[in-house]
């Protein structure tokens, strides 16, 4: 019984990741309940994601550094730079134009992997982005803030380097011993069990990192939809421009490039920026989980045409 819910889960993921931000935004209690469990639920994530993963197709992608180091660069340099030229040829001030450039800087989310799978995407290459862009960031994001914002990022090595041992050396760890005590031939059955299972920990972050944001709903509409609207420009803005930039590649790389561009992992930002930064820069970050959690629902109609599952 509990497999076929978690499989039937896998197969309503994109909906079940929509209606649960919903779900945290208007229903507070239940979002502050699970406000403190965002980490395990990444940890759990990574886990999950770790085991349906194919390592002999992530090793294969390490031995195409050109694709590799390329897409880091376009994520990472070229995107923010584009974002803050943008914003600057339209005359676009004040905190929410702030706030969108440093979503450009920030790494491709934890989540990308789940997410490319559940949309019929390429979740290898995916993984390969969202680890690499992770430790990349501390080198990246906080000179690009300063040289172009003049914003000091508190991102420190040593600081992302045990986050990152936390997100995914830990989570590596317990893969590797489940699939050796459990062998390949016992997890292949239980694949799309374990994919409903990565909905629900999504579903369950998504639930706490909305909480605090229907009260600035309520206070502020006006600045809350419009960085909402703001949020989605970026997400499929950035989106559109990577899947683009990496068609070359093929339309399969393009679109798993182009989607894990646009989610980037604000959460990183929410955890370690001080108390003193801009409340519209933060809640901003917060609202950027609203095309996060929404583009697989919207883009899988689009995806399912473009590229055939395999």
């Amino acid at each position: 019984m509990l497999r076929r819910v978690l499989e039937f889960c896998a197969y309503r993921g994109a909906a079940l990741l929509a209606a649960s931000i919903f779900v945290g935004l208007f229903v507070p209690p239940l979002a502050r309940a699970f406000r403190f469990i965002i980490t395990p639920t990444v940890v759990g994530l990574m886990t999950l994601v770790l085991l349906r993963v194919d390592f002999a197709a992530v090793f294969g992608y390490l031995r195409r550094p050109w694709l590799v180091v390329g897409l880091l660069a376009w994520l990472m340099l070229a995107c923010p730079v584009l974002v803050w030229a943008i914003v600057r040829l339209t005359g676009f001030e004040g905190p929410l134009a702030t706030a969108v450039v440093i979503m450009a800087t920030g790494c491709a989310a934890t989540s990308a992997p789940a997410f490319a799978r559940l949309v019929g995407l390429d979740p290898q290459l995916s993984l390969v982005a969202s680890v690499l862009s992770t430790l990349a960031v501390p080198f990246t994001a906080p000179p690009l803030a300063l040289g172009l914002l003049g914003v000091a990022l508190p991102l420190t090595i040593g600081g992302l380097s045990a986050r990152l041992a936390l997100v995914v050396g830990l989570p590596l760890l317990i893969s590797l011993t489940v699939r050796r005590i459990a062998g390949e031939d016992r997890l292949t059955p239980y694949g799309r069990a374990i994919d409903g299972a990565a909905v629900l920990l999504v579903c369950l972050y998504g639930l706490g990192v909305m909480d605090g944001i229907l009260a600035t709903l309520l206070d502020r509409p006006a600045f809350v939809l419009g960085g909402i609207a703001l949020a989605f420009v970026g997400n499929f803005g950035l989106n559109a421009a990577t899947a683009g930039a990496f068609l070359p590649f093929g339309r399969r790389i393009a679109l798993t490039t182009g989607l894990l561009s646009g989610n980037r992992n604000m959460a990183l930002y929410l955890a370690v920026m001080p108390p003193e930064t801009g409340f519209d820069v933060l809640i901003f970050f917060a609202l950027c989980q609203f095309p996060l959690f929404l583009s697989p629902f919207l883009l899988k109609p689009v995806y399912l045409r473009l590229v055939p599952r395999v």
